[in-house]
């Protein structure tokens, strides 16, 4: 017999009205009683049916995650996180794989927005990256986090969660160096994404500071991508003057490239180092396991849906000022995760 909203107020001891402002997560009920209907619904594993009560009020109980990436990992990451958020507040989400380069893809955006009823937006690479499609966004009065590898403009610090790619590519190029690594190769992931320069700059600003040159021939432009990663390591390799050690764009790429170096015999890491980022599964998964920078995913996903959800709740409360945003991270700098694929350089 399915759990209804009566069955709950009834378990908890308070009154429907009550129970329907815990689960909306309006202010207005007092901690303690909050948790008597928390742990009502917990018990009887109650489900409110959150597209009815879409339908039925004019404020929406839907965040919207719109993505254009090749890595299944991350979107997974992602979703994962975004929905946790969701569910912890009671809402739903709605998740929209699109083509970031697609000439409709603002007419797409906004028939979503019109058909959908959606509260808010989580917007990731490329996507955050696009002010073409931020302006969009803007146009349709619609509350939105921007999930981006660089500082935010002044203008939009409140609508952004902030990952210093820099600093941890400087960080993972230091480690190489600290091994005494002086030709490093750099593998680029796909062109317009602000974290391929994001990772280019803190890796050439890592071998300025060590008085080494920026060496063009080393650094090759690719994509997120295995294939990518086996064609520039090849590249690199059979070349005149080949790299100690090579540091890839994201994991795949490093896979990838060790792939390439196990078909040319190169060992690693005694003849080779590779360093990845992002501590997807592709690190862990190869032999030896990768050298990277830990992305914490899920968490940044979390604090991007909580960032649009306080957004959402605030509209027209307090004279239309948001909710305090304590509590939620907004800036994340991936950790240094060193593993068996970096080693002293040969000779």
């Amino acid at each position: 017999m399915k759990v209804t909203i009566n069955d709950v107020a009834a378990q908890a001891g308070v009154s429907i009205k009550t129970v329907s402002r815990v689960i909306n997560n309006e202010p207005s009920v007092r901690p303690a009683t909050r948790k008597k209907v928390i742990d009502a619904v917990e018990a009887l594993n109650y489900q409110p049916n959150l597209a009815a009560r879409n339908l039925a009020g004019t404020r929406s109980y839907t965040i919207a995650f719109i993505y254009d990436n090749p890595n299944a990992y991350y979107v997974i990451d992602m979703q994962n996180g975004i929905l946790e958020a969701c569910r912890a507040r009671g809402y739903e989400l709605l998740i929209h794989p699109s083509n970031a380069k697609s000439d409709a893809v603002h007419d797409e955006l906004k028939n979503l927005v019109r058909h959908s009823r959606i509260a808010g937006l989580v917007l990731t690479p490329p996507f955050s990256e696009d002010q073409a499609i931020i302006d969009t966004v803007r146009s349709l009065d619609l509350h939105y986090v921007r999930i981006l590898s660089a500082a935010a403009a002044e203008d939009d610090e409140e609508n952004c969660i902030q990952v210093d790619d820099n600093g941890a590519a400087y960080a993972l190029t230091k480690h190489l160096l600290e091994l005494n690594h002086r030709r490093i190769g750099f593998l680029c992931g796909s062109e317009g994404h602000i974290s391929t320069r994001a990772r280019l700059d803190g890796y050439r600003r890592a071998l300025r500071e060590a008085g080494l040159p920026i060496e063009k021939e080393l650094i090759l432009k690719g994509e997120y991508a295995f294939d990518s990663g086996v064609e520039g390591a090849k590249k690199l390799l059979q070349s005149a003057n080949p790299p100690t050690a090579i540091f890839a764009s994201n994991d795949e790429i490093a896979a990838g490239a060790l792939f390439a170096a196990r078909l040319m015999d190169i060992k690693i890491p005694e003849q080779l180092s590779i360093v990845g980022f992002e501590d997807s599964p592709f690190s862990r998964q190869t032999w030896p396991k990768l050298t990277t920078a830990h992305q914490p995913n899920n968490e940044i996903a979390k604090c991007a849906a909580a960032l649009v959800l306080n957004k959402a709740r605030s509209k027209g409360t307090e004279n239309g000022k948001a909710h305090k945003e304590a509590g939620i991270q907004k800036e994340f700098t991936p950790e240094l995760v060193i593993r068996d694929s970096s080693g002293p350089a040969p000779g």
